[in-house]
């Protein structure tokens, strides 16, 4: 592990070990408590480790915990599906993590994007640079191809661009959302200087993002219905998907189709005109 991920790996156990109620896993919650969720003595002895090692993997210290102990560690904390991933990940018992480097958008994925026709979609990188999209997207936010290059990132214009702010239905749920599926693709990469300078200026910019990236929050992507408030047909109930071409893993493309049942698609079309 790299002194970054042993660090973030010592901050996420922290937080999740001060988020856990005693009563949750069948401890008294009175006594001399002077800090919420459990003591690092709990954890370890209810994961079956030394109270030392414990403390010293919460310090950062250079030690290479099993795959056995950081799943004993995942049930004790009672991670979710997504952070109990992430612990594997930054303990580096997830697989390979892609570089950060922008990818180039290839040819045939763009022709791909076009051909979704008036379901908007496009295409980022493995650090949320958005490479590549569709007519169908620049009609639902006209501003993405205005963004200059350098900060036209997913996670950017969610937390900088008022007319992001805007468009998305729930704002405060969506850019939540948005950020702690960023942090579960990149938490293993937070050395990589693309997402040093991407996080340190969201600091700076944002008080939301500054306050969720704190929290230490992941999730996993998942399919879902999205709400947009668009300034020229009004509401777009759209179902998010995000794809991962075979021949280019280093890309993520995201598609918005019809939410079953709406009249999206009929709007959809009249944006495309």
């Amino acid at each position: 592990m790299t002194a970054t991920a042993r660090r973030e790996l010592a901050e996420f156990l922290g937080s999740r070990r001060r988020q856990l109620a005693p009563g949750a896993v069948g401890l008294p919650a009175g006594g001399n408590r002077r800090t919420p969720g459990l003591r690092r003595e709990e954890v370890a002895l209810l994961a079956g480790v030394s109270h030392t090692w414990y403390t010293w993997l919460e310090q950062g210290r250079d030690i290479r915990p099993s795959r056995q102990v950081m799943d004993a560690l995942a049930r004790t904390l009672r991670l979710s599906p997504a952070e109990h991933e992430y612990l594997l990940r930054l303990s580096g018992h997830g697989g390979a993590t892609s570089s950060g480097a922008v990818e180039a958008m290839p040819a045939h994925l763009q022709r791909l994007l076009d051909a979704l026709g008036s379901s908007p979609a496009y295409a980022i990188t493995s650090g949320w640079s958005i490479v590549g999209w569709n007519s169908a997207y620049e009609n639902l936010y006209p501003g993405v191809a205005a963004v200059p290059a350098a900060d036209r990132n997913l996670l950017w214009v969610v937390f900088t661009d008022p007319a992001v702010r805007t468009l998305l239905g729930d704002w405060a749920g969506d850019s939540r959302r948005f950020l702690t599926q960023f942090r579960a693709e990149v938490g293993p990469r937070l050395a990589d200087p693309e997402i040093v300078d991407l996080v340190t200026r969201l600091q700076a910019a944002s008080p939301a993002f500054r306050e969720g990236w704190a929290s230490h929050d992941v999730d996993r992507f998942s399919s879902t219905e999205r709400r947009f408030e668009h300034p020229v047909v009004g509401t777009l109930a759209l179902e998010h998907h995000q794809l991962t071409p075979a021949d280019a893993p280093g890309l993520q493309l995201v598609v918005y189709t019809a939410a079953a049942g709406s009249d999206s698609a009929v709007k959809l079309a009249r944006l495309l005109g």
